[in-house]
């Protein structure tokens, strides 16, 4: 009790509205911190010069409660997104990709790999 206690004195119970209110708080400036990490751990972005043919795009941060079953708060979590709106197909991007696999794609995969005789890992 005394850990969940702790831990639920770091969570700030107000989602903030813009990044300014975000960054007079310091849970909401880790929350962004642990986000930007997640950038760099897995490789998400690199940084290159800018052409002409580039357009700048620009970013939001989304910043949201989490919370457990019965309704408390447990961490606070931000999100850096592309304002997509602005991106022009062929320029910007080629092609996209969800790193979400679909229920429909899992069951295709184990009833090939059924038929076939392979072994997933």
């Amino acid at each position: 009790m005394a850990n969940f206690c702790n831990h639920t004195t770091f969570v700030f119970k107000i989602e903030p509205k813009s990044i300014c209110d975000a960054l007079k708080d310091e849970h909401w400036t880790t929350a962004m911190h642990e986000d930007l990490n997640q950038f760099v751990r897995k490789y998400v972005w690199s940084l290159v010069p800018k052409t002409t043919q580039m357009n700048v795009i620009g970013t939001k941060w989304l910043f949201r409660n989490k919370s457990d079953d019965s309704g408390v708060n447990t961490r606070n979590k931000a999100g850096l997104v592309a304002k997509g709106y602005n991106q022009v197909e062929g320029i910007d991007y080629d092609e996209t990709f969800a790193p979400v696999a679909r229920l429909e794609a899992v069951r295709l995969l184990l009833a090939f790999a059924c038929m076939s005789g392979f072994k997933l890992f």
